[in-house]
């Protein structure tokens, strides 16, 4: 071997040392950084797997009345996920959520008080972690007499954002919707007490304070004997209301001596707010919510399902409780040919008038327009009538102000009282369009052709008679369990009798107009109220001023205020 041989295979073998160890060093390197990494990997991981913990909003909801629920609580209900309530008080207030809202029951809780609230928290925790934005609903106020702050505390102790929606507590709201303000000139201190499981010792109160008694119903008669016995007269008023501001809200007025007898008397059943004190003798002069003229009337709304709302609404306004029976369905036409061919003559000009009789005729002519991609502008240069006020804001909703409405009474027969007489010289068309229902009445197109107009009197929907309500309804009406029935057309009376029969003798009339009381007396029917314009607003006044009269007529002869359905002398149907 040469030296040069010699020095090259020595230079090999060290290069081939150094590329082992470099080899080598990038193994450990690269195990090094596999092991460091692996964790760093499950790491990232879990954190991907793992669901961000929700939110939750604690909103009181009033102790009945859906609408104390506040501005707040309703925007809150709007944006929520998943909603807790605690049964089905709370239903009212999932009309506020949006579609798809997740609705978690939480009244299966059983036990003791701690018990039921442990079991309440651990279900809103469990919601909250399956679901974004939470909301639970509280009867009253969260923080007040209620689970709220307990449940609150479960989420703080989850690590579970919340926040706190107030709402009005039955301590302050049912005093006052029975009328009894809590503090006046001269008495300022008020006492709440809960007695749910708790004995309390009732000699430290103050028997000239003002006490509200929360769950003492049960043990109301050791409650009474243990005031008295620490120090307050037996002569001390008492209020005591069961389903408070609600319609079927009952107070029971006496005093600590006699309220035991009275409660038991009067068959009031059900837990209580119980107010202690001078206050309870202003209810006489401040009963507000009690002396409603319908107050507690269950009445009988037989509408087309989307068109019984705002009777509803005004309805409840004069304390009633409406019951909505579907009687009528409206529908397209079985010939759709004459509407769309009505619907060209409009816009070629062949009419000079269009005559509107319903809010359903205003629908189904603008669902037409909207079919061929019309608007408003192509009544331009055309007449619009509207058979009254409700019409009149139909046809003004389309940006469009009707150029005659009846100054007298608004129906057919007044349209025709008001109607301008065909003249040759001024109109130069003499032809009417009237889209109207399949069922309607031929008073205006006589009374038109009358005053020498051609009229294309065209069905423009149909209303047809729904399907036979529940029997437990049936039963109702037949038996005079309803308190009123409030009749908004002609086809309403026919329809309800024909699937329901006829109102029990004792329960009340109202009527919408002339046409419909002429339609009631034909079935039979003695009509007590009828709205002095056709609107529904009108009639529920009409039937509110009939009841306030004969709540006026029981007080002044000093008899007990009774419902129609709670009496049965009289007779309601004609012979």
């Amino acid at each position: 071997m040469t030296p040069a041989q010699g020095t090259t295979t020595a230079a090999h073998k060290t290069a081939h040392k150094t590329s082992r160890k470099t080899t080598r060093a990038k193994a450990d390197v690269s195990a090094k950084t596999a092991a460091t990494a692996a964790p760093q990997k499950a790491a990232t991981s879990t954190v991907k797997q793992t669901r961000p913990l929700g939110h939750v909003t604690f909103v009181g909801v009033g102790p009945g009345d859906p609408a104390l629920l506040t501005l707040a609580g309703r925007d809150v209900l709007a944006n929520a996920d998943a909603v807790v309530v605690e049964g089905p008080e709370h239903d009212a207030f999932l009309t506020y959520c949006k579609a798809g809202v997740e609705v978690v029951d939480g009244s299966g809780a059983e036990g003791s008080r701690a018990l039921r609230i442990a079991a309440r928290a651990r279900l809103v925790v469990k919601t909250a972690k399956t679901a974004a934005n939470v909301v639970r609903l509280l009867t009253g106020d969260p923080f007040t007499f209620s689970s709220g702050a307990e449940e609150a505390a479960a989420c703080k102790k989850a690590g579970i954002a919340f926040n706190v929606v107030p709402g009005v507590s039955e301590v302050s709201a049912v005093p006052t919707y029975a009328g009894i303000p809590l503090t006046m000139k001269g008495d300022r201190e008020v006492t709440v007490v809960d007695l749910a499981e708790n004995k309390l010792d009732l000699s430290r109160l103050q028997p000239k304070q003002t006490l509200v008694l929360l769950n003492a119903v049960e043990t109301l008669k050791d409650t009474v004997a243990a005031l008295v016995e620490g120090g307050f007269d037996a002569a001390t008023p008492v209020a005591l209301t069961v389903g408070g501001t609600t319609t079927a809200q009952t107070s029971v007025v006496g005093t600590l001596e006699s309220i035991v007898a009275d409660l038991r008397a009067s068959k009031v059943t059900g837990e209580a707010v119980i107010v202690v004190g001078a206050v309870v003798e202003q209810r006489e002069a401040l009963s507000w919510f009690e002396t409603k003229p319908l107050f507690g009337w269950r009445i009988l709304v037989p509408r087309t399902k989307d068109q019984a709302g705002p009777l509803m609404d005004r309805l409840r306004r004069y304390g009633a409780t409406p019951e909505e029976v579907p009687t009528i369905s409206v529908e397209p036409p079985r010939n759709p040919q004459q509407m769309d061919k009505a619907i060209r003559g409009l816009v070629e000009g062949r009419y000079e008038w269009v005559a509107f009789t319903s809010v359903n005729a205003v629908k189904a002519v603008r669902e037409k327009f909207d079919d061929y991609g019309l608007d408003a502008r192509a009544f331009s240069g055309l007449k619009i009538a509207a058979v009254g006020d409700k019409t009149a804001e139909a046809i003004g909703a389309w940006g469009i102000r009707p150029d005659l409405v009846p100054s007298g009474e608004q129906s057919a027969a007044g349209l025709v009282e008001d109607w301008p007489p065909f003249d040759e010289v001024l109109d130069p068309i003499n032809r009417v369009f009237l889209p109207r229902a399949d069922i309607a009445t031929e008073t205006l197109v006589a009374g038109l052709t009358d005053l020498g107009w051609e009229v294309d009197d065209v069905t423009a929907y149909r209303t047809v008679r729904a399907a036979p309500p529940p029997a437990p309804t049936r039963e109702a009406i037949k038996s005079g369990k309803f308190d009123a029935v409030v009749f908004t057309s002609s086809s309403t009376v026919r329809n309800l009798v024909g699937i329901a029969g006829k109102p029990h003798a004792s329960t009340v009339i109202a009527v919408i107009g002339p046409a419909t009381l002429k339609t009631a007396e034909e079935h039979g029917l003695r009509v007590d109220a009828m709205a002095e314009t056709p609107s529904v607003e009108e009639l529920a006044d009409a039937l509110a001023r009939f009841g306030a009269d004969r709540r006026d007529t029981m007080v002044e002869a000093g008899e007990p205020v009774t419902r129609p359905s709670e009496r049965r002398s009289g007779s309601r149907r004609k012979s």
